[in-house]
């Protein structure tokens, strides 16, 4: 596994008018979309010291239970990243967020508990590399929650995933890619699979190309 040296930054991310646009529609998506369910099932039960990568503009942190002694948040694109700074100021529970990527964790070797990839597998440039980052940072017997999306199981809805990941999608999405594999990828990555659960999102709804999702957890 590489390392990574405690404050590196990573290679710059930049995207603005996604960011606006993901700070408005995320906040609508807890209130009406069911997310903030997820996010309670995602983080139920963590303990001791997390980090989160890709943290957006820190939804997440209203939700850490009382267990968790400390949160370290890393986030890349600067405007989500000051909206996950005055989000951390608002949680329960201690809340440090930093700059950097998935791919370059600021952190030291085995120093948390967890980590908690929630909607942001899609979008990193390099899935293994952020998952051989998380599994460097973790201690042995460490967890991984994931809230992620998930290429379709039925053959129309992945064919239009697969066309936009080529095309408009990621450039309008902030580097999002709908037809990826998560649980293949961190199967891959050495972790083991734990309980998780697929469904789609919004579960009554229309079917879009970011609906088909995966919530669960896999261990060192």
């Amino acid at each position: 596994m590489t390392s990574s040296r405690p404050g590196s930054p990573g290679p710059r991310v930049h995207h603005p008018l996604f960011a606006r646009f993901y700070a408005r529609v995320s906040v609508t998506a807890d209130a009406r979309g069911g997310l903030a369910a997820l996010r309670e099932e995602l983080l139920s039960g963590l303990t001791g010291r997390v980090v989160e990568i890709g943290a957006g503009n820190g939804l997440n942190f209203a939700y850490y239970p009382a267990g968790v002694s400390e949160v370290v948040a890393v986030e890349p694109e600067p405007g989500l990243r000051r909206l996950a700074e005055e989000a951390a100021r608002r949680a329960t529970v201690p809340v440090t967020v930093r700059p950097g990527t998935a791919e370059e964790l600021p952190a030291e070797d085995g120093v948390f508990d967890a980590a908690v990839a929630s909607l942001v597998l899609c979008t990193v440039r390099n899935v293994p590399q952020a998952l051989a980052e998380v599994r460097r940072v973790l201690r042995p017997g460490g967890e991984l929650r994931f809230f992620e999306h998930v290429a379709a199981g039925t053959p129309g809805l992945a064919r239009v995933q697969r066309g936009l990941d080529r095309t408009v999608w990621p450039l309008l999405f902030g580097g999002c890619h709908t037809a990826r594999d998560p649980l293949a990828a961190i199967r891959a990555a050495g972790f083991s699979l734990g309980p998780y659960r697929s469904f789609d999102l919004p579960e009554n709804g229309p079917r879009l190309p970011t609906s088909p999702c995966v919530l669960g957890v896999a261990r060192m």
